[in-house]
This record gives structure tokens, C-alpha cells and sequence, in this order.
């Protein structure tokens, strides 16, 4: 099994026929995964690449293809509004790639998103792959994927593919890869994918890349002190990052004492998880905590 995304995935691809939706796309169906439909306003009735069909709206396409997930690939002027058109038309799934959204916008989109149905992956996120069924919602280079029964989380998109190729360089798969995003304000935590990956029978571990800022990791540890069945192994980047300065993404950020490595850490390890101290260990440290529990 998996969670997010799987065989039964029918993509919809919001900004199709610009430079990053169009790359990503034929990448995503030649992986395998099911695009079947773009979207761009003024586009409607041209096809993409000759095969997957253009509309100008995610009305239309839902209402002619069945999508039930979407991907968007839009500025990010207009990267909320896409958002919540996804959602208006009743999709299950929404992930956002985009970049650089306005703080305020995502406020507004989080609060116009609670109690809708549907759940947002992002923004600012690699977005969501299960190598399984070769589904790939997002930008992940997915020659580092390998199935298997390693969940997989992260606010980094680089540390993903980091520790994802680590993983398989051992010969340990993954189950489903989701990277929540970077920003200060997101659809879903990483205590909320802990949720979905402890409910998912073929997850027999999960690997948690967090990083400094907010208090997203306490909460993770919270939920993992109190639920969670399977074996954590965390690692949190940003460890000499100095207070008040923004480290790569617009979320990491310390301000505070909650927003530290030190403390994150703190919290995860007293919750039970396996700590890493250095990216170059996530592979191996998980490989030792499978053994340890009969896993592998």
C-alpha cells in the first residue's frame, strides 16, 4: 500500500504548458504516472504532446476526465488562486510546487481550505512519489526511488532526494516519499503525514527530515510519544544556522527557543526517535534501526 498517491492516481496538471509544468509532466508520464489532464486558461481544446487534453478550467477537467488530484506548477501571483480553484472543484488532493507565495495568501488559503475536503500538500514542496506504482506528483528525479516499506518525510526537498538515495544504495525501499514543503505556512505537517504513514499496513518505518523554525517537530514528537507504532528515525538540519537569520527556505528560521535544532532534537529523541547527527548517516542509521527490530 501507500498513502497520497497510488495506481488509481488520475493527475491533473495546473500551468501544463508552461516551462516547469511541461518538463515535469512528460517526466511524470513517462515515469508511469496518469496525467490526465492539464489546465491553462485560454488553452482550452489543444492537446499537450499530441495525447493529454488542455482546459481552461478544474471544473471542466474533473468533469471530463475524473481527475482526482492535482498538481500546480503556477507563479506565484496567481499560485493561490489556483489553489482554491482545485479545491472549488472538489479534488481530494491538491499539491503546490510554487515558490514564493505571499505569506498572507497561504493564510487565506489554509483558512478557506479547513473543513473543505481537501487536503494540500506544500507549497514550496518536491512534492508527493510512490515508487510502487511509479506515481510521481511533483519534481523528484526519480531514478533514486526504489519500492519498499520505508515511509519517507521531510520539509527539504534536496535532503529528500539525499536520503533517498542513500536508502536504496542499501536496498531499502520506499513506501511513499512526501515532502510537506519550506514554508512558514503549509496544508500539511509532518505530524499529520505521521498519521497516514502509521495507518498504512505496508509502512514499517518512517524516516522525519525536519529543519530549524516553528514547532512543527514538537508537534511530530508529540504525536510520536503518544500513537506512533513503528520506529522514527529523525534528523533536523540547520544546526549552526544563528538566530533571526532565514536558512534557505522562508520558514527556517529560529526565533525563539522551540524553533532550534537543539531543541526539536530534544523533543523527538525523548519521544523515542532515532537521532541523526549528519546527513550522510540517515541511510545507515536507518538500516541499523530495521535490523535491530527484525524489520530487515
Amino acid at each position: 500500500m501507500s498513502i497520497l498517491v497510488d495506481g488509481n492516481t488520475r493527475l491533473l496538471v495546473q500551468g501544463i504548458t508552461g516551462g516547469e509544468g511541461s518538463q515535469h509532466a512528460r517526466r511524470s508520464i513517462a515515469y508511469g504516472t496518469n496525467v490526465v489532464a492539464g489546465v491553462t486558461p485560454g488553452r482550452g481544446g489543444q492537446l499537450f504532446d499530441d495525447k493529454v487534453p488542455i482546459f481552461n478550467t478544474v471544473k471542466d477537467a474533473v468533469r471530463a476526465t475524473g481527475a482526482n488530484v492535482s498538481i500546480i506548477y503556477v507563479p506565484a501571483a496567481g499560485a493561490a488562486d489556483a489553489i482554491l480553484e482545485a479545491a472549488d472543484a472538489g479534488l481530494p488532493l491538491v499539491v503546490c510546487i510554487t515558490e514564493g507565495i505571499p505569506v498572507l495568501d497561504m493564510v487565506k488559503v489554509r483558512r478557506a481550505l479547513q473543513g473543505s475536503g481537501t487536503r494540500l500538500i506544500g507549497p514550496n514542496c518536491p512534492g508527493v512519489i510512490t515508487p510502487a506504482t511509479r506515481t510521481r506528483v511533483g519534481i523528484m528525479p526519480v531514478q533514486v526511488f526504489s519500492p519498499g516499506k520505508v515511509g519517507v518525510i521531510s520539509r527539504s526537498g534536496t535532503l529528500v532526494y539525499e536520503a533517498v538515495a542513500q536508502l536504496t544504495h542499501l536496498g531499502i525501499g520506499q513506501s511513499t516519499c512526501v515532502g510537506v514543503g519550506g514554508d512558514p505556512v503549509i496544508g500539511t505537517r509532518q505530524r499529520e503525514v505521521l498519521e497516514m504513514f502509521n495507518a498504512d499496513p505496508e509502512t514499517a518505518a518512517v524516516v522525519l527530515i525536519g529543519e530549524i523554525g516553528g514547532n512543527a517537530e514538537q508537534e511530530a514528537a508529540e504525536y510520536i510519544k503518544a500513537e506512533m507504532t513503528k520506529p522514527v528515525i529523525a534528523f533536523i538540519a540547520g544546526a549552526t544556522a544563528p538566530p533571526g537569520r532565514r536558512m534557505g527556505h522562508a520558514g527556517a528560521i529560529i526565533s525563539g527557543n522551540t524553533g532550534t535544532a537543539a531543541a526539536k532534537k530534544a523533543a523527538l529523541r525523548e519521544a523515542g526517535a532515532t537521532i541523526v547527527e549528519s546527513p550522510s548517516e540517515i541511510g545507515s542509521t536507518t538500516q541499523r534501526v530495521l535490523r535491530e527490530r527484525g524489520l530487515i
